[in-house]
C-alpha cells in the first residue's frame, strides 16, 4: 500500500509539472540578422567577397547552383509562432546581381 501511494504521488508531481503555467519559456532566435542599411549597401557588379564582408557569411548554399546564396533569420517569441525572414542573393559570374526578400516589419533581437 506504501509503494501504491509513493508511486501515484510521484507520478501526479510528474504529470503537474507537464502542464504548470508558471513554466518560463525563452525567445529564441537563429540565422543572419540583416539591417536594411546592409542591403542598400549592395551594389550590382561587387565581387562575392565583398558582399560576404557587408552581409556576412550566408546561412545555406545550394552546392548544385552557386549563383545564389540564402540568409535566412528566424524569431519565436517565447514558445509562440516562428517568424522568418529570408533573403535570397543572386549572382551573375560570382558577382553580384541582386536580392529577393521577404523581410519582417521588425527585427525582435535588437
Amino acid at each position: 500500500m506504501q509503494k501504491l501511494t509513493a508511486l501515484i504521488l510521484t507520478l501526479t508531481l510528474i504529470m503537474s509539472g507537464c502542464v504548470f503555467p508558471g513554466v518560463y519559456k525563452i525567445n529564441v532566435q537563429q540565422g543572419n540578422i540583416v539591417t536594411d542599411e546592409e542591403l542598400t549597401a549592395l551594389t550590382e557588379g561587387m565581387p562575392r567577397s565583398q558582399v560576404h564582408a557587408v552581409m556576412g557569411t550566408p546561412l545555406m548554399l545550394n552546392p548544385v547552383d552557386l549563383s545564389r546564396e540564402y540568409y535566412v533569420y528566424t524569431f519565436q517569441r517565447s514558445g509562440g509562432d516562428i517568424e522568418e525572414q529570408r533573403i535570397v542573393v543572386y549572382y551573375d559570374n560570382d558577382l553580384f546581381s541582386h536580392y529577393e526578400a521577404q523581410l519582417l516589419e521588425e527585427t525582435p533581437a535588437y
